[in-house]
């Protein structure tokens, strides 16, 4: 069996790890694979982003089955050009993919099939975004409406935090095309919830729900970034509500996607705000989340590969099961100093071998690279540092302990990863 991974950050890190233990005798390729993933495969050197070259290159190589981790591949139609050729390929279609290239789309397919999310407003225009951001104040949340790598939307307590999001937006476009359309919408009030539905276009298996924590400070504070952390499971998220989500979230908007002739088949990403009148949708996206793959698969014990391949070859998983371990698994982030702006690359890393060695730790590479004998620092997010334990509180401290006998220059990261979640278990211990 030949499997294809495409893309080379932290979550494909995870997907290659997972995958491997499913087939240990496959041959593994991916493109342009970072440090930590590049003993375990053989290297493509293709963009992720170059759709007709990997497909050309698939096809050429045989491969069994490719999987697509980030999410501009998929938008460009990477999925529409492997199957074309009869090349199965676990991601959705370009026209598919809109719920998390469009959250204009994806709003206005909500509101069609009744599917639980915030109220909101679209623009294209400054001067009517800002008549509508004075007319009812805040808090609100300003969205672009595009791929904008995790940083484009804005929680703002303020009217002036909402212009300015909006004006940095559509006026001085702050994120090129991604930003030409925004989403003003309601602030919702909750825990925020990361539910990965693995799904043949009609039926959905949710994976164990994790939760990330996107804001840049402890606290929950500053800039939205692309993660710095996450955890699983979550306590209080039972059987009873992952099956409200499935059935009120979920298989309303694949049908909605089927009767529109665009299936959804591949990795349907719920990002949900858990308020007092129950779970309703931040975004969607069309593959799995980073940080929360590095939690949520080390959890999976049986194989994701079998659904994988079922779903990329058009096949069904109606009686699909999946089981997992009762640990549970927390992810640090370590990024780059002054991560989301701006930050250096070239600092050396350097990973304790006692670290590899521990069997309730996992490094993930996300933003690094070989320079000679050495690896260094080519991204704002660079390692997850993945903890086991029996309880949050064990996961949180190897995770943390790790965190911090890794090194490299300007190295940041939260310490209050799980937080909420921690306090409530020490509270339940009294």
């Amino acid at each position: 069996m030949k499997i294809l991974i495409i893309g080379h950050g932290g979550r494909e890190h995870a997907l290659l790890w997972k995958l491997r233990a499913d087939a240990p005798q496959a041959t593994f390729y991916a493109t342009r694979p970072n440090p930590g993933m590049a003993p375990h495969c053989i290297p493509v050197d293709l963009a992720p982003d170059d759709v007709d070259g990997l497909a050309t290159w698939a096809e050429g190589e045989d491969i069994t089955l490719t999987v697509v981790g980030p999410e501009v591949p998929l938008a460009r139609g990477i999925a529409d050009r492997f199957r074309k050729r009869g090349l199965p390929l676990f991601g959705p279609s370009a026209a598919a993919v809109r719920l998390e290239s469009s959250k204009a789309f994806a709003k206005e397919l909500m509101q069609r099939c009744g599917v639980p999310t915030a109220d909101y407003r679209c623009f294209t225009r400054w001067p009517e975004a800002e008549r509508f951001i004075r007319e009812h104040g805040a808090p609100v949340v300003v969205k672009a409406s595009g791929l904008a790598a995790g940083k484009g939307a804005v929680v703002c307590t303020t009217e002036e935090e909402a212009l300015e999001a909006a004006r940095t937006m559509l006026r001085d476009d702050a994120f090129g095309d991604a930003g030409r359309e925004i989403v003003v919408e309601s602030f919702m009030e909750g825990e925020e919830l990361s539910v990965f539905g693995v799904t043949d276009g009609r039926h959905v298996i949710p994976l164990l729900p994790s939760q990330d924590h996107k804001a840049v400070g402890e606290g929950d504070t500053g800039p939205n970034t692309g993660g710095m952390g996450a955890y699983a499971p979550v306590p209080g998220v039972g059987p009873e509500l992952l099956s409200t989500i499935s059935e009120e979230i979920f298989l309303p908007i694949l049908d909605a996607m089927e009767r529109a002739a665009t299936p959804f088949r591949g990795l349907l990403y719920a990002g949900l705000m858990l308020t007092s009148d129950g779970p309703k949708v931040v975004e969607f996206n069309g593959r799995f989340g980073d940080p929360e793959t590095q939690v949520v698969l080390p959890l999976l014990d049986s194989p994701l590969l079998e659904l994988m391949v079922s779903v990329a070859r058009g096949g069904s998983i109606a009686d699909a099961e999946t089981s997992f371990s009762n640990r549970t698994a927390l992810n640090t982030v370590l990024t780059s100093g002054g991560y989301p702006g701006e930050y250096e690359r070239g600092h050396t890393v350097t990973i304790p071998e006692e670290l590899r060695r521990d069997p309730d730790l996992l490094v993930f590479h996300a933003g690094t690279r070989k320079e000679g004998d050495q690896v260094v620092t080519s991204g704002g997010r660079v390692l997850s540092v993945v903890g086991l334990g029996d309880t949050l509180g064990e996961a949180r401290e190897r995770s943390l302990g790790a965190a911090e006998k890794v090194s490299f220059q300007g190295k940041t990261f939260r310490r209050d990863i799980g937080w909420r979640a921690a306090a409530t278990e020490e509270a339940a211990a009294y």
